[in-house]
This record gives C-alpha cells, sequence and structure tokens, in this order.
C-alpha cells in the first residue's frame, strides 16, 4: 500500500488503535485495578470510533453531506449499542437509561457547541442550510417527544402506567418505522446531484461563510483511500468496537464505586461521552475547516438516530435479556432532554452560528452534568 494511500496521520491512527486494543484487553484479563482497565477501554472505544470517522471522511465526497451524516451517525453510535446492551446484560439499568439520554445531550450540546465555538472562533458566522438544520430539528423534537410520552404517562398516573412495557415496545417500533420513512429525505443529494457535499448545501448555496474576509469555506483534500480500504476498516472497527465496548462495560461498575459517582452520572456523562467519539472528532473537524453544512449534518443526525433507532432497538434487545428496558426514563432526563432540543432547535434555526452560542450550549451541558454528579 503506498504512501499516497495512507499518510502519515493515518497510519498513527491505525497503530494507535491496534495499541490500544490490545492494551485493553490486557487490562481486561490481568488484575490492573478498578479504573486503568476502564480507563484503557475507553480510550479504545475513542480511538476506534476515530477510525471510524476517518473511513467515513474518506467516502463523504463520493455520498453527499446527507447520505454521509446518516452514514457517520449510525456507525458512530455502534459503541453506544453494544455498551447498552452488555450494560443491560449486567442489570445496569439506570445505567442504559441515562445513557441514552446523555448521548442526545453529548451530541446536541457539547459536541455541536463545540464545533461551532471552534468554527466560529476560526471563521466567523457560519451558515449552513437552514431548510435541512431545520427538517432535522423537528424530526428530532418529535422523535424526542414521543420517546418521552411514556415517561408522562407514569408521571400522571394515566391507565397506560400499569402497562408501561407493552407501551414502550409500541413506541420503539414506531419510532423505528418513522426512522425509516425519514432515510429518502436524509439520502437526498443536492439539487446537482453529484456536487460534493463540501462544496455545495442542499439547496444549492454555499455549505458554509468562513469569515469577513473571505466568501468560501476551505477546499477539502480529496479521497484517497479506495472504497475497499474505507468499508473494510469500517466492517473491522465495528467488530473490535463490540468487542471493546463489552470489556469497557464489565469495567464500568468497579469504576463507578472507585471513583464515586453515581451511576446516573456515569450513563449520562461518561458513557455518553466515549461512545459519541466519533461525533467529537469529525463534528468538530468538520467546523475548523468551514464545512458547516457537514459538521452540522452529522452532529445532528447523531441523536436524531438515538431518538429513532438505539433507544428502540435497546428496548427491543432488553427482550433477550434479564433486564427489561422501558422507555420511563426519570423525572430531571425527561425535562434535561426536553429543554436541551428546544434550545438547540432555536439556535439552528436560522441556519446560522456564532462562537457564542456555542458556547451557550456548553455552559447548559455543564450545568446539566453538574445536577446529575450526586445521582
Amino acid at each position: 500500500m503506498s504512501s499516497r494511500t495512507l499518510n502519515r496521520s493515518d497510519l498513527v491512527v491505525l497503530a494507535g488503535s491496534a495499541i490500544a486494543v490490545v492494551l485493553a484487553g490486557v487490562t481486561r484479563y490481568t488484575h490492573a485495578g478498578a479504573v486503568l482497565p476502564f480507563v484503557v477501554a475507553a480510550v479504545a472505544v475513542a480511538l476506534l470510533a476515530s477510525l471510524v470517522g476517518r473511513c467515513v471522511d474518506q467516502l463523504g465526497d463520493r455520498f453527499g453531506a446527507g447520505a454521509t451524516g446518516v452514514l457517520q451517525s449510525a456507525l458512530g453510535n455502534l459503541p453506544e449499542l453494544f455498551i447498552g446492551y452488555f450494560a443491560l446484560r449486567s442489570g445496569l439499568l439506570d445505567v442504559v437509561r441515562a445513557a441514552v439520554i446523555g448521548s442526545i445531550l453529548a451530541n446536541i450540546l457539547l459536541v455541536l457547541g463545540l464545533a461551532f465555538v471552534v468554527g466560529g472562533v476560526r471563521h466567523g458566522t457560519l451558515e449552513f442550510s437552514s431548510h435541512r438544520a431545520r427538517t432535522t430539528t423537528v424530526l428530532l423534537f418529535l422523535a424526542t417527544a414521543a420517546l418521552v410520552l411514556p415517561s408522562v404517562a407514569s408521571y400522571v398516573h394515566t391507565p397506560a402506567e400499569p402497562h408501561e412495557r407493552q407501551l414502550s415496545l409500541i413506541v420503539s417500533v414506531v419510532l423505528l418505522v418513522l426512522f425509516v420513512l425519514s432515510l429518502p429525505a436524509s439520502l437526498r443529494r443536492g439539487h446537482g446531484g453529484s456536487t460534493p457535499a463540501s462544496a455545495t448545501a442542499t439547496d444549492g448555496a454555499p455549505a458554509a461563510s468562513v469569515g469577513a474576509g473571505s466568501t468560501e469555506a476551505e477546499p477539502t483534500e480529496a479521497a484517497r483511500w479506495p472504497v475497499w480500504l474505507a468499508v473494510g476498516l469500517l466492517a473491522a472497527s465495528g467488530v473490535l468496537a463490540a468487542l471493546v465496548s463489552d470489556w469497557f462495560v464489565y469495567a464500568l461498575q468497579p469504576a463507578i464505586g472507585a471513583l464515586h459517582m453515581s451511576q446516573a452520572f456515569a450513563g449520562l456523562i461518561v458513557v455518553a461521552i466515549a461512545g459519541n467519539a466519533v461525533e467529537n472528532f469529525v463534528g468538530i473537524q468538520l467546523a475548523a475547516r468551514g464545512q458547516a453544512d457537514y459538521a452540522v449534518s452529522v452532529i445532528v443526525n447523531s441523536p436524531l438516530q438515538i431518538a429513532l433507532v438505539l433507544a428502540p432497538v435497546l428496548v427491543l434487545l432488553s427482550l433477550t435479556t434479564a433486564t427489561a428496558l422501558t422507555l420511563v426514563f426519570a423525572p430531571m432526563l425527561v425535562i434535561a432532554v426536553v429543554v436541551s432540543v428546544l434550545a438547540v432547535s432555536l439556535i439552528v434555526y436560522d441556519g446560522e452560528s456564532n462562537w457564542l452560542e456555542g458556547a451557550t450550549l456548553i455552559a447548559l451541558y455543564m450545568i446539566i452534568a453538574t445536577v446529575f454528579w450526586w445521582g
């Protein structure tokens, strides 16, 4: 394989991922304490997610912003799915529920906020397709509302309360059907059909405005990897992510006790951030290059798929475990996610952002994290 196919940073990520996976396996099966196996497994998950991000980035120019956002967020959520399933098998129900909500919050507050701060500081006001952003955030709001309705039914003691598991199963199936129906709109290219997503938005406008001194986004590096290599590494990363996620969950409970944190905080913050490493790396990187349309598509599609796919699939998978997962969340989790989705919807509605709006999202995330530190 020539040096033109894999550059130095590619090789560093590949080597780092391999080393981290091996170290995670060693610490898993040796007496390495309560915290070290957890930290090493989390690093391995993050590096594998970074590798996934590079693979999808190489495929991005071929697929367009919409398809790349769906693919990126779907593959980026694989570690969260694996972690959630193994946590259910271990009986960590509170961690799974908090992780579902935390994954949504980590993307729309922390990751999107960091992307707006980095992109805004470097390029000024970032502009993106307001039509796509409105469509995605409306879907996110509706999906989140459907996700928390079983919780509301439980709070107000409706006749549906004794049937929360059946209600959760029905809601899960409906959300999965909605996800399938939303795919055509998400995958649709721009008017030009073949124009790279990094160059134009879906409505034909420039993908980003990068400040007063420039009128176009920075050029993106042409895809170097052949399709077979990118797809092969995606598949290998997914398999390894499943393996490392099992080790991560195995080390989670001892680490919770050693670090004196609650299960709610562990799920809402620690597990959610570890499982959202793809968006942390790729979304922020895209915003730093001035590709706001691309960045928003990648980042906002992830919480949408968590609400439409990850949570419903975990509910269905819980039928195969001894721990029954329902969509009845703690009241503070519901309040946090509803407030956050409303805040993000207001910010992206006009199709532009700046660093201060990003800082506001990060501040809200820090406040929510502090509230849940004690459980």
